[in-house]
């Protein structure tokens, strides 16, 4: 009976640990320096920055000046828009509800409302990935989903650029849109630190247009800051099954796990 339930429980334990996602790059960097203090696996690939392009696009908006303060403006929920994320995407959001929910239909009112020629000028001047909002080729639809799995693409490293640019207030931007930004960035703890950041996911498009639900991406990059210390992160999975939950959030949740270890 013992060897059956030792079996059965290193079998649960190796069917846990394949459906696990992959981490692609972990990289911790000190804000001060952009001295590298963790670098793990491949962060210099680009792929689709999902929700965590909420933060550029944040700073953006805030600069252009249609984000105006952390309850401005007040939009609301119009039949047709995205509602996959239940009960907060289908009410009326304000910037600081946008990027706690990541509504996507709020960063579509935005992007639209900008055009792409100033996603693309703003992009390139924050070296934002590869500042292409052209969107799936063909479809037009680069003002609703640039960012998510299509043309808008980014690595780790160059997110960790972009967010140490934020936390020194750095990019070409105004203060005002930085500490804008900041102050609407959703946060949590861990070992002590005070851990500011976004999480995003999305799934690969297969050939006839279908998504990979089995292979989704999850990001959760950020900053974190301990008596004057400021760090900035970038972690990168990719799911080997489909999950219930969100790769974004699973990600975000291993990097807080693991922060402890991470901080040097």
């Amino acid at each position: 009976m013992r060897k059956l339930l030792t079996a059965l429980l290193l079998t649960l334990a190796a069917a846990s640990a394949q459906a696990a996602p992959r981490t692609l790059c972990t990289l911790v960097i000190d804000a001060a320096t952009g001295a590298a203090l963790h670098e793990a696996g491949d962060c210099d690939t680009r792929t689709t920055p999902a929700s965590t392009f909420k933060l550029a696009l944040a700073v953006i908006g805030f600069e252009e000046g249609f984000l105006t303060g952390p309850h401005a403006p007040v939009l609301p929920f119009r039949p047709g828009d995205p509602d996959w994320g239940g009960a907060n995407w289908t009410r009326e959001t304000d910037p600081t509800d946008w990027l706690r929910y990541s509504v996507v239909w709020y960063s579509q009112r935005i992007s639209q409302a900008l055009g792409e020629p100033t996603l693309t000028r703003h992009a390139r001047a924050m070296g934002y990935g590869n500042a292409d909002f052209s969107g799936d080729p063909g479809f037009g639809n680069g003002l609703d989903r640039a960012w998510i799995a299509s043309s808008l693409q980014i690595s780790p490293r160059e997110q960790t650029a972009f967010l140490r640019g934020l936390v020194t207030a750095t990019l070409p931007v105004s203060p005002e849109a930085m500490e804008q930004t900041r102050a609407i960035t959703q946060s949590f703890e861990a070992g002590g630190w005070a851990i500011h950041g976004k999480t995003g996911g999305a799934y690969p498009r297969r050939a006839d247009r279908s998504f990979d639900y089995a292979a989704g991406w999850g990001w959760f990059v950020g900053w974190a800051d301990k008596e004057g210390r400021t760090l900035v992160f970038a972690r990168l999975t990719q799911a080997r099954e489909r999950t219930s939950r969100s790769p974004g959030l699973l990600t975000r949740d291993s990097l807080l796990a693991d922060w402890p270890m991470l901080a040097p």
